[in-house]
């Protein structure tokens, strides 16, 4: 089982910018494929981003394309979500997760294991 462990979160301006990391355990996270999730206050997790075991493919939700880049170092066990440019509605729970297939990356239900979460919120 791989436990996830995210940090990063924090109070920002709207405009502003924030890291958020991911750290991993198990020998096994260069085989997965991991994603992040977030979720408002009174709303469902939605998928935010995600990205290949090797690195080489990432997928983006249409809400964040252009602003949020999501990364990976093997080598570290971390994947990342560097945001730009935030805005209020990007205030949430951001989560963590993996799974193996690069497939339904969208679907909560097809990953394994979750992280317990960071808050970002966006002042204006």
């Amino acid at each position: 089982q791989v436990q996830l462990v995210e940090s990063g979160g924090g109070l920002v301006q709207v405009e502003e910018s924030l890291r958020l990391s991911c750290a991993a355990s198990g020998r096994t996270f260069s085989l997965n494929t991991m994603a992040w999730f977030r979720q408002a206050p009174g709303k469902e997790r939605e998928f935010v981003a995600a990205i290949r075991s090797s690195g080489d493919r990432t997928y983006l939700a249409d809400s964040v394309k252009g602003r949020f880049t999501i990364s990976r170092d093997n080598a570290k066990n971390t994947v990342y979500l560097q945001m730009s440019s935030l805005k209020p509605e990007d205030t949430a729970v951001y989560y963590c997760a993996y799974k193996i297939a690069w497939e339904r990356l969208e679907w909560r239900d097809a990953y394994y294991s979750w992280g317990q979460g960071t808050q970002v919120t966006v002042s204006s």
